[in-house]
């Protein structure tokens, strides 16, 4: 079914419209708002707002829009660069190991996640999901794949499990794959944004030790008053030239350096680096590097004059891009594949709040450690951000992580789903 507005300026405009009555209202001096906005952040609006345009309203559609490419191609590496080069990472060493246990944590829960699912739908509702098992544990791979890396990773998998040399699978178990990776993924996203907002209440349950964290806030949020003035067009055209050129260094260094892991293609899919070989890997690898060397140079100042402003609005035009990818309505055509893909992410999240209890991790490492793995670099910065502007660095870091990992786990994952079905 297509969009009522397929043309992009209008649907830009729209939400661009969307993202500014969500912050009037959520900064209006209104008993009745303050209420409304203590239980349902900014955040999620902007993200479940253009979902709800796309279905069942039926007037704005991702399928029919190159909006999500502009904002992940241009605005993220250009959001990435604003928000890192006033990083401190001396001080980001300091939030310690926990944020690396909970990384490693949530690839282990999507690599047992999968299994379990796979396990618990089939022995108690075998006629639930038409597919043959051999299909079925072939199309999941893709998923994990994508759970554990990103894009990259979910086309290894595809290659290597669901276009293997005869194995006659259908195109559209895999668009299937893809829409239950998406639907569940981004639920759990935006439970992640509604965590962000009560952080506090979960850390306590959790006996959390924030005081890294807060020590790294409070850094930056004194740094930032110690170098804020109001902004010169000067000040604009520079933070311009930097964002943009910075992104647009990414892309040349990413078709630059594509060519050359291009001729060791066969080499690299055998080892199951495939992040190696998407271009969109290393944009964000490039605009990452770029902004952590900013970081050591007086463009670091440029954050007295809004860098990480500029960088969170670059961030929230990109959540409700995403939002647009969201169809709900095709939920229950998928019931079956869909129940795995929910057991599979609470398995990841319980083990995710097990071990975080365990070690008194802060609630922010588990949702960036999570997101880092389902979401990768499109969606790691923006539930870090949620907490704090200052935090969007480590989801960046983490994510690149998460692109390294992607391969193995999911192959893993995917050879215990074949034992299971066999």
């Amino acid at each position: 079914m297509e969009p009522f507005f397929k043309n992009d300026a209008i649907v830009f405009g729209i939400l661009m419209v969307i993202l500014g009555l969500v912050f009037y209202t959520s900064h209006l001096n209104s008993p009745g708002w303050k209420k409304f906005y203590k239980y349902v952040p900014a955040l999620l609006l902007c993200y479940f707002i253009p979902a709800l345009l796309n279905w069942p309203l039926g007037l704005i559609s991702a399928e029919h829009s190159g909006l999500y490419f502009m904002a992940s191609r241009y605005l993220l590496p250009a959001c990435l660069v604003l928000l890192i080069l006033s990083v401190d990472l001396k001080a980001i060493k300091k939030l310690g190991s926990k944020a690396l246990i909970m990384f490693f944590t949530a690839t282990v829960g999507i690599i047992i996640g999968g299994p379990i699912a796979l396990l618990v739908v089939t022995k108690l509702s075998p006629d639930l999901i038409p597919a043959e098992p051999d299909h079925l544990w072939r199309g999941l791979s893709a998923i994990a794949g994508s759970w554990i890396g990103g894009g990259g990773n979910q086309t290894a998998m595809k290659e290597i499990y669901m276009d293997a040399p005869g194995v006659n699978i259908s195109k559209s178990l895999f668009g299937t794959m893809v829409l239950v990776d998406v639907v569940v993924a981004q639920f759990w996203m935006a439970f992640l944004l509604y965590g962000a907002n009560i952080t506090k209440k979960i850390d306590l349950w959790l006996k959390s030790d924030t005081s890294a964290i807060d020590a790294l806030q409070k850094k930056v949020a004194d740094y930032r008053a110690s170098i804020e003035r109001i902004p010169q067009t000067l000040d604009l055209y520079i933070l311009g030239a930097v964002a943009f050129g910075s992104v647009a260094l990414s892309h040349w260094g990413a078709e630059l350096i594509l060519p050359i892991f291009k001729t060791s293609e066969i080499w690299i899919k055998e080892v199951g680096l495939n992040s190696l070989l998407s271009k969109f890997f290393w944009i964000i690898v490039f605009a990452t590097t770029i902004g952590l060397v900013l970081s050591f140079t007086k463009f670091k100042k440029l954050e007295g004059v809004g860098a990480s402003k500029f960088g969170s609005v670059f961030i929230f035009i990109l959540v409700a891009t995403i939002g647009m990818e969201m169809n709900l309505g095709e939920i229950l055509d998928n019931l079956g594949i869909l129940a795995v893909g929910v057991i599979w992410m609470m398995v990841h999240v319980t083990l995710l709040l097990v071990v975080a209890k365990l070690i008194k991790a802060p609630f922010f490492f588990v949702a960036v450690g999570s997101q880092a793995n389902v979401g990768g670099a499109a969606s790691a910065p923006v539930v870090a951000s949620a907490f704090d502007p200052a935090l969007a660095p480590v989801g960046a870091l983490l994510a690149v992580l998460g692109y390294a990992m992607g391969t193995y786990g999911a192959i893993i994952c995917a050879e215990i789903m074949r034992l299971i079905v066999s």
